[in-house]
């Protein structure tokens, strides 16, 4: 897993991210947000959903929305020139799910210090996840995202993670100037 330092483009395209997860905070949802852009064009966007009312649904997330939205709107783009950019780290499941797409770079604003997936260690793992090409770009707009989840966490109603590591670690972190 390659890692580099990420420009005016990613800055762009992390905007765009950041606006999903407004929406997202602005319908009670954990603020996850995530767009898919290859050249400069993006290909697919969506939002966290699952987490405002009723029972937890911890399959919508941001990232899984993105790739479902980019298989149906964009089915024969080459995926290894896209990049995907979320503004928290994908978890697990979601990291899997983009080393399947064959998307061949990701970037994200804010570390999930309990549940990101994008540092482990693949060495390990069967060659499909083991040999996948994947450069990953951290911290881009990462006060922007601070700052909605801060706020998502501060708020009284939102019981999604309320008590947790992530939740802790957030509110604790100071915004830079």
């Amino acid at each position: 897993m390659k890692s580099e330092v990420g420009g005016e483009k990613d800055t762009q395209f992390m905007s765009a991210a950041l606006e999903m997860a407004e929406v997202a905070l602005a319908q009670g949802d954990f603020p996850v947000g995530c767009v898919v852009a290859g050249g400069s064009v993006i290909v697919a966007r969506a939002r966290r959903t699952g987490t405002a009312d009723g029972p937890t649904n911890e399959i919508d997330h941001a990232e899984i929305n993105t790739l479902r939205s980019l298989y149906a709107d964009a089915p024969d783009v080459d995926r290894t020139q896209l990049t995907l950019y979320c503004t928290m780290e994908p978890c697990l499941m979601c990291f899997a799910a983009i080393l399947l797409s064959g998307i061949g770079r990701v970037v994200y604003a804010y570390e999930d210090v309990m549940g990101g997936g994008t540092g482990c260690d693949r060495s390990g793992l069967p060659p499909l996840y083991r040999d996948a090409q994947i450069t990953v770009i951290s911290g881009v707009m990462r006060n922007e995202s601070l700052v909605l989840f801060q706020r998502f966490f501060a708020g009284s109603g939102n019981a999604y993670w309320a008590d947790s590591l992530l939740s802790r670690y957030t509110l604790d972190q100071a915004v830079a100037p």
